[in-house]
């Protein structure tokens, strides 16, 4: 039996004006539980309206959207939002509590769960993000990086089936960065969570299972890494970058040194170089 997917999305199309080019513009995909999902694209090209949208923080003009089995619709947006976190750009902008313990309590004391639970998911949350020893600092200490976890511990202290970063990573330096990454492996890994990233940095959607490419409100292509960065060259024209090791690679085979293939990540082209030099 082929599961349903947690997300189903059909023929949808938005316009933010009606004399507008359409934001969105007969967009269909689905999404299965437990997998990363990236959806990738340059400024404007409708990948921040999906994220929009699979939030019921818009409403589609014309389509479906179906998330966890409810139907999206003006009276079923607040179902909808139970069951999908957000984490967006700026971890400064995100911060309500005076502590960190505070903070992931927010969403708990605004859906009502009783005080011992509260306690056990706060700790369980911090603990699986590797923040449980911060709990009493205040949030402005935090670097950028600690800054995301904790709202990602504040995501998944309220159980959500999903979890959207909205460009989660693009402020934060490269420590921070793969902290973030790291911590959304474990946990998908883990079955705690399906993960939607939307970015425009190739580098940090190749650690998801699969890619969507958006290009000018339409979906452009649609893979795994390997397959979307076999695009090469047609990515450029779209306006994205290939990541550096994956440019790297393929200097490197240019230039005749035996790499099996372009990787990337740069953990994976540091394996082999290094391999190769121990058979040398």
């Amino acid at each position: 039996m082929i599961e349903q997917p947690i997300i189903d999305v059909q023929n949808v199309t938005f316009h933010y004006h009606s004399d507008s080019q359409p934001a969105l513009n007969n967009v269909s995909l689905s999404v299965n539980k437990g997998e990363w999902l990236s959806i990738v694209g340059h400024n404007g090209s409708g990948k921040s309206t999906l994220a929009r949208i699979l939030n019921g923080l818009i409403i589609p003009e014309s389509g479906f959207v179906n998330v966890c089995g409810i139907n999206l619709s003006e009276e079923t947006v607040w179902d909808i939002r139970r069951h999908v976190g957000m984490v967006f750009q700026n971890p400064d902008n995100q911060f309500v509590g005076t502590t960190v313990r505070d903070d992931v309590a927010f969403g708990l004391e605004n859906n009502g769960i009783p005080r011992d639970e509260m306690v056990r998911r706060i700790e369980w949350a911090t603990e699986k993000v590797k923040m449980d020893q911060f709990l009493d600092q205040e949030p402005h200490h935090l670097s950028g990086g600690q800054k995301q976890r904790v709202a990602i511990a504040g995501v998944i202290a309220v159980q959500p089936a999903i979890i959207i970063l909205d460009e989660a990573t693009s402020m934060l330096d490269p420590i921070g960065r793969n902290e973030v990454l790291e911590t959304i492996k474990l946990l998908k890994d883990q079955g705690i969570i399906t993960v939607i990233s939307i970015t425009h940095d190739l580098e940090e959607a190749s650690h998801a299972d699969r890619i969507i490419v958006m290009n000018d409100g339409r979906k452009f292509a649609e893979g795994t890494p390997a397959e979307i960065f076999a695009l090469d060259e047609k990515l450029i024209e779209i306006g994205l970058d290939l990541p550096f090791p994956y440019l790297l690679s393929k200097k490197l085979r240019a230039a005749g040194i035996p790499i099996t293939k372009n990787h990337l990540t740069e953990g994976s082209l540091v394996n082999e170089l290094w391999t190769l030099k121990l058979k040398s």
